[in-house]
C-alpha cells in the first residue's frame, strides 16, 4: 500500500511540474522570439512518474513591424495557447485524480490501522 502512495506522490510531483511548464509558455507568449518547452511523463524504471522537459525550437511567426521608422522583421513565441490551454486541463485532472488516490490510501490505512490496533 505505500509504494502506490509513493507513486501518487511521484505523479503528482510530475503533473506539478507539467503544469509549471506549461505556465510559463502561457505566460511567455507574447515574448518575442521564446522558444515554448514541453514536459513529458513516463514511467520511471523503479516505477514511479519521470519528467523529461524538452524545449521546443520550431520558428515561431515573422511579422514585420515599424522601428524608428524602419521596417523590422522580428520572430515571436512559437507558443500555440490552442495547444497549452488543453495542457493545462490535462496536467489539472491528473494532479487531482493522484490527490484522491492518496487520499484513498490514506484512508484505507488509517482503517486498517483501526482494525489492527
Amino acid at each position: 500500500m505505500i509504494s502506490s502512495m509513493s507513486g501518487a506522490v511521484s505523479a503528482i510531483n510530475g503533473f506539478e511540474r507539467k503544469m509549471g511548464v506549461t505556465s510559463n509558455n502561457v505566460a511567455n507568449s507574447q515574448t518575442d522570439g521564446f522558444k515554448k518547452s514541453r514536459a513529458d511523463l513516463k514511467e520511471g524504471e523503479t516505477g514511479g512518474v519521470e519528467v523529461e522537459i524538452t524545449q521546443v525550437n520550431d520558428p515561431g511567426p515573422v511579422v514585420t513591424v515599424q522601428e524608428n521608422g524602419v521596417a523590422v522583421e522580428k520572430e515571436m513565441s512559437n507558443v500555440d495557447l490552442a495547444e497549452e490551454i488543453p495542457q493545462t486541463i490535462v496536467a489539472e485532472t491528473g494532479y487531482e485524480a493522484n490527490l484522491k488516490i492518496l487520499k484513498t490510501e490514506d484512508e484505507m490505512l488509517g482503517t486498517l490501522l483501526d482494525i489492527v490496533g
